[in-house]
């Protein structure tokens, strides 16, 4: 397997309504009413201990964090706003939070934040959500906890749409559990290949592993960006490009050359993204999801999740219509 790197740079709606029923349901009262003491009014200032919902209807005021450049999940726009499909779910969210809490008004404050930071400022209660593209994972469920799935994650591929019929089956298939994940043999249509990956994500060491085990004859390509991957697939310099599912999805919906362009079904490694919210904060937790399952059964969700990513496949479409009710 030959190893080099590669520099450049070079940067197509889902109308299927996901039937979800949500039933809003309230507990009857019970007993004879009794004479109760009057509720002290709400102090303006809630005690560090307070629920985040409680904060939010003393302030007046939601605080949501976003990643300036993790698109298509959240990134800011040339006009320096938030945006991108994980700010727009989050701004569901901000609407339900303000219909639940009953307020007339609700200030809603977006704060840029990098990978570095964003956990941390989870953690010391500085953003009440954050809107990214993290897994949620058991590592990062040490320190925080999340929403409702947003997106099915994990590694992917992105080939020409043209390429050869043998390669798309080999690269598709999905083996029973236990065996390897490509299928290699000395006729395999993946040998004698070029496979890219991006530098400093968690394809390299998927990829080199792969290739190692299998022993492939192919050139593992590490690329210095997913816009040069795409540029060399396009191109026909490389065969695949190997890497996040969301970032390949998102790239081929805006590409000029998107009719070119194909990210197959097949996952290879599995992390669904969440938003991540402050631990122990149940009641909070539950408005976020109810706004989320709200939204996916909403046909407006169709919508906002093929301007991003161009028509779902049949797993995705499955994946978003088996959340929870």
């Amino acid at each position: 397997m030959e190893l080099r790197k590669s520099s450049g740079h070079r940067s197509g709606s889902l109308q299927a309504a996901l039937a979800i029923a949500l039933v809003a349901v309230t507990p009857p009262g019970w007993g004879q009413a009794q004479p109760v003491a009057t509720a002290p009014q709400a102090k303006a200032v809630q005690p560090a201990s307070a629920g985040t919902l409680d904060r939010i209807r003393a302030q007046g005021k939601l605080v949501l964090g976003y990643y300036t450049q993790a698109q298509p999940m959240s990134y800011r726009d040339q006009s320096g706003q938030a945006a991108g499909y994980a700010v727009t779910l989050c701004q569901k969210v901000a609407y339900t939070v303000k219909t639940e809490l009953g307020l007339q008004k609700l200030a809603v404050e977006w704060v840029p934040l990098t990978p570095a930071t964003g956990m941390q400022m989870v953690q010391q209660g500085k953003i009440d959500l954050l809107c990214g593209s993290d897994a949620a994972s058991l590592k990062n469920r040490e320190n925080v906890s999340f929403s409702l799935p947003i997106f099915p994650g994990g590694i992917s591929s992105l080939l020409r749409a043209d390429a050869p019929k043998a390669l798309k089956n080999v690269l598709e298939a999905r083996p029973a559990p236990y065996r390897p994940i490509w299928r290699a043999s000395p006729f395999s249509p993946i040998q004698h290949k070029t496979l890219s990956v991006v530098a400093g994500t968690s394809a390299v060491d998927w990829g080199k592993e792969r290739a190692s085990k299998l022993r492939l004859v192919a050139t593992l390509d590490t690329v210095d960006s997913y816009e040069t991957g795409v540029a060399k697939v396009v191109n026909g310099d490389s065969d695949v490009l190997f890497g996040d599912r969301a970032v390949l999805l998102g790239l081929a919906k805006r590409s000029p050359d998107a009719s070119k362009l194909r990210v197959l079904t097949r996952h290879y490694t599995y992390e669904p993204l969440a938003l991540a919210l402050a631990r122990n904060d149940d009641d909070f937790r539950l408005v976020v999801d109810r706004a989320l399952s709200r939204f996916y059964a909403s046909p407006k969700f169709g919508d906002a999740y093929a301007a991003v990513f161009g028509q779902p496949d049949a797993d995705t479409v499955e994946y978003f219509r088996g959340m929870p009710q």
